[in-house]
């Protein structure tokens, strides 16, 4: 938010109101004080409020009736209760009718701190999601986070040449996406754009996909071919996972960015080669340079610019506004109206490690936008998994024998004690589970 988030509080006390506004404008926030409900109103009116919080018994109109005036006229503004007359039905009446939060008196700092923060949290995550797609000047590509922003400067740096690049980052990240808006932004934008995958080229085949062949070149050529790097000729050509190449490859593609020529198998003739190479892998390429499993003289080749991807769960924000895209794209392709996810299921997607990058997240949204049948989607239509895998506030200062036993006894209360089943959502065996139990616990558990 480029503002910072307009609260304001309202109690018949004036020494909650002093205690509300000494703890909360120290952290960043804009605080406005009122002891009626009517002195509210016009505050409501002339300011954008982002939060309201609110006695819940005070003289001539309650904090209900406030509660239910800002519903009905202000719905993008959340609510806060507080009240020194605690009560099950009271809390329930007003997490009803739109509190957010119901904060029983007296309350210390920290519970007050706390739970401004989670409500302004959800705030943002509502405002990230209905701020649309990504700006047309990011290349096409959804994000907005600081990390990207670095993307798309290299992104934007690599276009304005004809240097090679070398793209890194996890699997899933999307690497072509960027290495299709360096080629579709550069002066060859014009000119093919050829994806080859290091992977899929048998070794035996790697000189002829690459160069092509003359008919006749070898059995079963019946008609020549061009090869890659022809078809690329004037454009760009994306070694994807080139840190899986073989020897052979690495061989072939060193000789034909050191002499910008190549032949045809069966040929003589020697073709003059314009092509740009954009590289791809999710490997350290420095270090299998170091043991020997990667050309030096071809890292060096490739690698003069270089762009590194962020995996999805370095990119903040991003994650919802990628959610929101997958949600539209997905339903309009089914003909739906788009699902809406709820405040608990967003903080879990937000919380949530994303191994697969990206790419888990749009497969995960497909899968929830064929099969969710209603439009709310909670915390339990997530997969396992991914529900038992909540960050722990207090940082990353802890070691991984901690987090593990933490996440561990988390899954396993969940389940009620089962430990198939908590061995099923870690994706463990049996066996493994006990050992790591008796290790956390020192005696051996069944």
């Amino acid at each position: 938010m480029s503002q910072p988030t307009r609260i304001l509080a309202v109690d018949d006390s004036r020494a909650t109101l002093e205690v509300i506004k000494r703890n909360l404008v120290p952290e960043g926030y804009e605080v406005y004080t009122c002891e009626r409900v009517s002195e509210a109103l016009p505050l409501l009116e002339d300011y954008a409020i982002d939060l309201v919080i609110t006695d819940y018994r005070m003289p001539q109109s309650t904090g209900m009736d406030l509660i239910r005036h800002v519903r009905a006229n202000y719905p993008d503004t959340e609510i806060m209760m507080i009240t020194g007359y605690p009560s099950i039905p009271g809390a329930v009446e007003a997490i009803k009718d739109g509190a957010g939060e119901y904060l029983a008196k007296p309350f210390t700092t920290e519970e007050l701190l706390s739970a401004v923060q989670r409500i302004v949290e959800r705030l943002m995550r509502r405002r990230v999601l209905s701020s649309g797609d990504t700006p047309p000047d990011n290349f096409g590509i959804i994000g907005s986070s600081q990390e990207m922003e670095h993307v798309f400067q290299r992104i934007g740096k690599a276009s304005s040449t004809d240097a090679n690049v070398l793209i890194s980052g996890d699997s899933g990240t999307g690497k072509e996406l960027v290495a299709r808006a360096v080629h579709y932004n550069s002066a060859r934008r014009a000119s093919s754009f050829v994806p080859v995958n290091c992977t899929a080229i048998p070794d035996s085949l790697v000189e002829s996909e690459l160069f092509g062949h003359v008919k006749g070149a070898f059995t079963g050529a019946k008609d020549g071919r061009a090869g890659f790097f022809e078809i690329a000729s004037g454009g760009s050509i994306f070694l994807d996972e080139i840190g899986d190449a073989s020897p052979n490859m690495q061989a072939k593609l060193l000789r034909v960015i050191q002499s910008k020529e190549f032949s045809k198998v069966g040929s003589s003739r020697v073709h003059k080669v314009d092509t740009r190479i954009l590289a791809a892998t999710h490997k350290d390429l420095r270090r299998m340079v170091d043991e020997g499993t990667f050309r030096e003289d071809l890292f060096y080749r490739i690698n003069v610019v270089d762009i590194k991807v962020p995996p999805l769960a370095e990119r903040g924000d991003d994650i919802l506004v990628l959610v929101n895209h997958f949600l539209t794209k997905f339903a309009k392709a089914m003909h739906r109206e788009a699902p809406q996810l709820t405040d608990d299921a967003l903080a879990v997607l937000r919380g949530y490690s994303w191994p697969g990058n990206v790419r888990e997240l749009e497969n995960l949204i497909q899968r929830l936008v064929v099969i969710v049948d209603h439009d709310l989607i909670d915390v339990t239509d997530l997969p396992d998994a991914m529900r038992f895998c909540l960050p722990r506030a207090g940082g990353s200062n802890r070691s991984l024998a901690e987090v593990e036993s933490e996440h561990i006894q988390r899954v396993l209360t969940s389940v009620g004690g089962n430990k198939t089943r908590a061995a099923e959502i870690l994706g463990i065996n049996r066996k493994t589970l006990r050992e790591k139990l008796r290790r956390i616990d020192g005696v051996e558990g069944e």
